[in-house]
């Protein structure tokens, strides 16, 4: 059993609790707060075990296929990482195109690089994950809410 189910079972019997609104309230919190630490990882390059991201690929003259600035700075930005919240839990995610790209990745999928390119394996590079301290932060949060 990983720990994140191990803080669902401790934490699910004091948030049935809570009034709807506050646990929406926790919710959103607790999601602001993932997306923020999501954002500055795939920001800073970074797999959620600490590990660099695959590098891009190189042509024969050994340069970036693609222009030189970090891979998914686009995709970074909040109004492309949702975060749905509702009383029942919280997810954070990319939607539509990106969420497809994200995937790609994610899985270390292929895919085409353009309309009517080839079909390129892409290595894997985890977008989405918890880090220990993402881990840490939610159990913070969650006790904090509960002891107000």
């Amino acid at each position: 059993m990983d720990e994140l189910q191990q803080l669902e079972d401790w934490v699910a019997p004091l948030l049935a609790k809570l009034e709807p609104s506050r646990r929406r309230a926790l919710a959103r919190t607790i999601g602001s707060e993932l997306r923020r630490g999501q954002i500055q990882r795939i920001r800073e390059q970074l797999n959620p075990d600490g590990s660099a991201y695959a590098p891009r690929k190189r042509d024969q003259a050994g340069k970036i296929k693609r222009r030189k600035a970090a891979m998914f700075q686009r995709i970074t930005q909040a109004r492309h990482l949702k975060i749905a919240a509702n009383e029942q839990g919280v997810a954070v995610g990319f939607l539509g195109r990106v969420a497809r790209i994200a995937r790609v990745h994610q899985e270390g999928l292929a895919d085409r690089v353009s309309r009517d390119g080839p079909s390129v394996r892409y290595e894997r590079r985890q977008l989405l994950g918890f880090t220990d301290a993402e881990r840490q932060a939610i159990r913070d949060l969650l006790v904090e809410h509960l002891t107000r």
